[in-house]
């Protein structure tokens, strides 16, 4: 896997067979996949914020998805740029990290930290749990994140993978 760009045997404008789809379409399903857990309790949060404890979620409850949703976002971003940003960035601009990916990254993070501080605090006690400040502390960050998640997947999809990477390549990718 050199520097230079490479294109697929057919052609960027030529239609993929269905099993070559699947092979340059792997990473985003994948990534799909992991995406759609976010986008998942990111939504049960939400929605908790706006419910009380008898309807929805239980502060305690809350309070423990939070935390986990920023450790696994928090992991899930540091295997990207760790290990797969590094691969993808020697042909795919994108994933260079003066652009805007791991930009998002950085804006997602920084609102991460905040909303994972004020978790913490609720949980030692510190904070009495106050729903309208979590769902101010996502709505910080909630914008950037939603536009990654969609950006991310389709930016490795099958029509923009096949651009950069032959079939035999795209086997060889991590993830």
């Amino acid at each position: 896997m050199g520097s230079k760009k490479m294109s697929s045997s057919q052609g960027d404008d030529q239609p993929l067979s269905a099993s070559d789809f699947r092979t340059y379409n792997l990473l985003s399903d994948r990534m799909e996949g992991f995406h759609n857990h976010f986008r998942l309790t990111w939504n049960q949060l939400w929605e908790a914020c706006e419910s009380s404890g008898k309807r929805g979620l239980s502060a305690r409850q809350m309070i423990t998805m939070g935390l986990q949703f920023c450790s696994q976002l928090d992991f899930h971003h540091s295997i990207e740029e760790q290990h797969i940003f590094p691969v993808l960035a020697k042909r795919m601009p994108e994933f260079r990290k003066e652009l805007e990916l791991l930009s998002q990254h950085r804006q997602i993070h920084a609102g991460l930290e905040k909303l994972e501080k004020y978790l913490e605090q609720c949980r030692s006690g510190e904070e009495d749990l106050r729903r309208d400040e979590v769902k101010r502390l996502m709505e910080g960050f909630g914008k950037v994140l939603w536009t990654h998640l969609d950006q991310e997947v389709q930016t490795l999809g099958a029509a923009n993978m096949r651009k950069f990477w032959s079939l035999a390549e795209m086997r060889q990718l991590p993830m």
